[in-house]
């Protein structure tokens, strides 16, 4: 769907040269090859087309997008010019969630997830991820593993409209979930957030109430009985588990072979830009079925 894919990189590239992206003071040295809004879309493509190595992006990328960019940086510069552009690429997805309609409905829902970041102790000893990655727990998986915990809230339709990174040791799910809901309100106001039962507490609960957020989880086992009428959403549930499979998965975030803390924050934002462009693009065009991420692949 080649099309599809040129509409999208079109649409964004207009929107966010013309009201997200302000053109930013030139700095000496060499003028890069892609402006700020252009790579944002060159690092769009290449997560929606499923290319996990730069370096192989970059030898298909004129074949595939070159006559809608026809100069392209070398792989070193690419790379660099991501990883300068990280807040940028996060302050984008959370533009694009804003935009789309999803984003004014009174529900949310939130999860975390381990991002792995190394499989072997040589690995661990020579990477520069250990000021954000450690050692923790995946108890969807019963494993452990050494990386990041994400913390992901996003729309009832999908859209991330806050995320965070933080050490699986030194701040426990909980924790992180209240410091995100804290510094980057995922809502225009208070509203219910569908969780899972490692957010029980009384301590978290009341906290979040405070913020104006009411948490909704399953019932632990050591729990009453919900009244009669009041059963929990597990649908609901269902979906930011596919939500964490499609950025996992279908978008390579497992497959991020990032080194160091910059790079693996631009991976994961990259990732997040590609699914909320592709869900806010889907609106754009008032697409009767909402086309799934598998119609820019090929």
């Amino acid at each position: 769907m080649k099309t599809d894919l040129d509409a999208l990189l079109t649409a964004l590239y207009v929107h966010l040269d013309d009201h997200v992206l302000p053109s930013r003071k030139q700095r000496r040295g060499r003028r890069p090859t892609l402006t700020d809004a252009e790579l944002v879309c060159v690092a769009v493509a290449q997560v929606l087309l499923r290319c996990d190595e730069e370096r192989r992006w970059l030898r298909i990328a004129p074949a595939r997008i070159g006559h809608l960019f026809p100069r392209l940086p070398c792989q070193a510069q690419y790379n660099r010019h991501l990883r300068d552009l990280g807040p940028v690429l996060s302050a984008v997805a959370m533009w694009l969630a804003r935009a789309t309609p999803t984003w004014h409905e009174r529900l949310r829902l939130m999860d975390g997830t381990p991002v792995r970041c190394g499989a072997c102790r040589v690995t661990v000893n020579r990477s520069d991820l250990g000021e954000i990655a450690g050692y923790g727990m995946d108890k969807s998986h019963h494993a452990f593993y050494w990386g990041a915990k994400l913390m992901l809230v996003t729309t009832a339709e999908g859209a991330v409209c806050a995320f965070s990174l933080a050490h699986p040791k030194e701040l426990d799910e909980r924790k992180q979930a209240l410091h995100l809901l804290q510094v980057r309100p995922p809502a225009e106001g208070p509203c219910p957030i569908v969780c899972d039962k490692g957010f029980a507490g009384a301590g978290i609960e009341a906290a979040a109430a405070r913020l104006g957020y009411r948490l909704i989880r399953p019932r632990r086992h050591d729990e009453p009985k919900p009244a009669p009428g009041q059963v929990f959403p597990s649908w609901l549930r269902q979906r930011i588990e596919a939500v964490i499979w499609t950025l996992k998965n279908q978008l390579g975030l497992e497959r991020h072979h990032a080194r160091t803390m910059e790079g693996l924050w631009a991976r994961i934002s990259q990732r997040i830009v590609a699914l909320n462009a592709a869900i806010w693009h889907n609106w754009l065009i008032d697409a009767p079925v909402k086309r799934s991420l598998t119609a820019y692949d090929h």
